[in-house]
């Protein structure tokens, strides 16, 4: 297999070496990086060349690096069913940074950047709709951002007497819950729920 990958990133660095930041096979999977200027040059190659044939857009998904410069990974799935080959091509972007959209390429990337904007406010340029897909229209931050609050900003409820959604800061309704997970056949130190009768027999 890491054959077979090597020779694929041998390729892909021949013919379009120009257009790579980096390219590496770890963990049987090989891995591209290029700029968010080179994206859709390479990801029309990948695509549309006979040797490679990268016809299937499996997934978009994003990566927060906050304590790194170009915060975001914006990493791409590639799948070649008639080489029967996976592919990861990755781009490093600024919070700042708009990453070119590959509707035109993929059209089933529509709405997987959608997903990656809601998600981390990753903007992608030449999207036909880039609106959120996930939260609600008037939700505030994206919340697979590491610096997200984990409890969120506000919490989505129906007021019946008021006959619309209201918006309320997030209450937690009880203390967090200690759990148990050592198994009971293990023997625990206390008497479990339901065993308190068959000591008193």
């Amino acid at each position: 297999m890491s054959e077979a990958l090597n020779e694929l990133s041998e390729q892909i660095e021949a013919a379009k070496g120009a257009a790579l930041v980096s390219s590496a096979v770890a963990n049987g999977e090989l891995t591209v990086e290029t700029t968010p200027g080179a994206l859709i040059e390479l990801l029309t190659w990948l695509k549309t060349n006979g040797a490679m044939q990268f016809t299937t857009l499996v997934d978009i998904c994003g990566v927060d690096w906050p304590g790194r410069e170009a915060r975001f990974d914006v990493v791409y799935h590639l799948l070649s069913m008639r080489q029967n080959q996976r592919l990861r091509v990755k781009v490093a972007v600024a919070e700042d940074q708009f990453v070119p959209s590959c509707v035109s390429v993929f059209p089933c990337a529509d709405w997987f950047e959608r997903e990656v904007f809601d998600m981390y406010g990753v903007m992608f340029s030449g999207h036909p709709d880039l609106r959120r897909i996930l939260t609600d229209y008037g939700f505030r931050g994206h919340p697979l951002r590491k610096d997200f609050p984990t409890t969120g900003y506000v919490e989505v409820r129906y007021d019946e007497e008021q006959k619309r959604v209201v918006y309320e800061p997030v209450s937690l309704v009880q203390e967090y819950r200690q759990f148990d997970f050592m198994s009971p056949w293990e023997g625990a130190d206390y008497i479990l729920p339901g065993d308190e009768k068959k000591g008193a027999a």
